[in-house]
């Protein structure tokens, strides 16, 4: 669904936000963008599930793995976050290109026209960033990128290993598909609380304007004290509802589909790392 659609509802694209409820914003877009508008940026992020997605996820088992405790335990919570802080730092550097595709695609149809991209796609976006803005560009914003990943990995990845183990550690529950929907279900709970405030700064530096020779912000820490100044520190969580209806779906179905092949590979392969 449409990239910046709880973004806008937190007026994370600007100063004011656009929309007063998830409802209006997708009337708002259909009536806008059409009914393709609500897929703006598809390519895009679909190229960065490809990338930062495939690479955290893989990075952050192979970690488990080999940091297990001797006795063939999981390791620590505090150790789970940090191997989900080193994986997440890894897949969103790999990953900005698309990321800074995907903002820009999917908040095209909010500006006006004579300041809208138009990219066709994430490769034209990919192609027309590096030729008009330079190579470095397809990084812009990769601080807070990193900074939202660590922190939403460490939140996501590490609570969805200790809620697993939490869960097995009880007679209620077996290494199947309702322990593994309990568990993602917690993950994407802690995610959406941890990962709001840092997304705020990553999309406006991603997608701000360059004014007289000068960016917008200077840094996250200027997006955070500007947001709390004007709008309040629970400004940083506004829009809770829509983000919960993205992060948590996501999370879900991406830990229960990990789980599923990896049984699949562990069967045909043998013995393979698992959450």
């Amino acid at each position: 669904m449409h990239g910046l659609l709880w973004e806008d509802l937190r007026g994370v694209g600007g100063s004011t936000k656009t929309h007063k409820s998830t409802f209006h914003a997708i009337t708002s877009i259909l009536r806008q963008e059409g009914v393709f508008g609500v897929y703006n940026g598809l390519s895009a992020g679909l190229l960065r599930q490809a990338t930062y997605t495939t690479t955290r996820l893989g990075v952050y088992t192979s970690l488990m793995e080999k940091f297990k405790r001797p006795d063939g335990s999981p390791p620590s919570f505090l150790l789970k976050c940090a191997l989900g802080m080193a994986a997440g730092a890894i897949g969103s550097f790999i990953g900005t290109p698309a990321e800074i595709s995907l903002i820009r695609m999917t908040s095209d149809g909010r500006l006006p026209l004579e300041q809208r991209r138009n990219y066709t796609s994430v490769f034209n976006a990919l192609y027309r960033i590096t030729k008009e803005e330079g190579l470095l560009t397809l990084w812009r914003g990769c601080g807070p990128t990193v900074t939202r990943a660590v922190v939403v990995n460490a939140a996501q990845l590490a609570t969805y290993s200790q809620a697993k183990q939490a869960l097995l550690s009880t007679s209620y529950f077996r290494d199947d598909l309702l322990c593994h929907f309990g568990a993602s279900m917690i993950s994407g709970l802690a995610t959406t609380l941890a990962s709001m405030p840092v997304d705020i700064a990553k999309t406006r530096i991603q997608n701000m304007k360059i004014i007289d020779g000068k960016p917008e912000y200077r840094g996250a820490l200027e997006v955070f004290l500007k947001v709390v100044r004007q709008e309040g520190v629970f400004a940083l969580w506004k829009g809770f509802t829509p983000c919960y209806f993205r992060i948590g779906p996501h999370t879900v179905l991406t830990f229960i589909f990990l789980e599923q092949l990896q049984r699949m590979a562990r069967n045909h392969f043998g013995v393979l790392p698992a959450l």
